[in-house]
């Protein structure tokens, strides 16, 4: 049996996920499950994108969708979610589906294998035996299957109550600017601010253990016991 390796906010940085799969030593009987937000801010979405869209082909990844994705859909029907669209990132997503270097790039220099990856095979929320993983956040007594909108994508982490299923929650979108994941047991947030300075953080939900890469190229693990402690093995 392969593991299950939740992986945090990926924002663009392909170099930071390639870094990352080399050190988590991903093997193909592995299931991904990555927490959304893939595209903006960082600087190489459509790498990440064809990244993803090549793991998905062999059946071991999970990608959920995430608020950025929601906003980058929007940003094709009207004026208004296009502009919102970049200020919270779009700008440098588009830069990299440019084919001139340097060049701001445009909405249709995105291929269209591209929209329907994130329009159709996104899934809202996963469950295993013991976890449940969604991107933002999900209402305590409620089955994940009927979770809003609301809070799936966008409601903030901060102290959620455990939920009615007895399942680990794990989860990304609030950004943890320490770098390090935010645990309370019953719920853990992995978005470990990738895009900012932070780190892009794997989570073996099985075992609890922690790899972390960043766009310079470094790497370091942990336990999810030891994040209290500060015990950080970096290389």
């Amino acid at each position: 049996m392969g593991r299950h390796l939740a992986i945090g906010d990926i924002h663009g940085c392909f170099n930071s996920l390639c870094k990352l799969i080399e050190f988590v030593d991903v093997r193909s009987d592995d299931t991904l499950i990555t927490l959304g937000d893939y595209v903006n801010r960082g600087p190489n979405t459509n790498a990440v994108i064809d990244w993803l869209i090549h793991r998905h082909a062999t059946g071991h990844l999970i990608a959920l969708r995430g608020n950025h994705e929601i906003m980058m859909l929007n940003a094709l029907d009207d004026e208004k979610s296009h502009i919102i669209w970049l200020d919270v990132g779009g700008r440098s997503t588009l830069s990299s589906y440019s084919p001139f270097e340097g060049d701001g790039g445009e909405i249709s220099d995105i291929p269209d294998h591209h929209w329907y990856f994130l329009e159709n095979e996104l899934l809202p929320s996963y469950e295993t035996d013991r976890h449940f993983f969604v991107h933002a956040n999900a209402y305590p007594n409620m089955p994940i299957s009927d979770q809003p909108d609301s809070m799936l994508y966008w409601e903030p982490f901060r102290f959620p109550a455990p939920h009615v299923s007895g399942k680990t929650m794990v989860c990304g979108h609030s950004s943890q600017k320490s770098g390090l994941p935010l645990d309370h047991g019953h719920a853990v947030c992995i978005d470990t601010w990738a895009c900012g300075r932070g780190w892009l953080t794997c989570l073996d939900v099985e075992s609890g253990m922690l790899w972390q890469a960043n766009e310079a190229g470094e790497t370091r693990g942990m336990r999810l016991e030891d994040l209290d402690s500060g015990d950080v093995r970096e290389n």
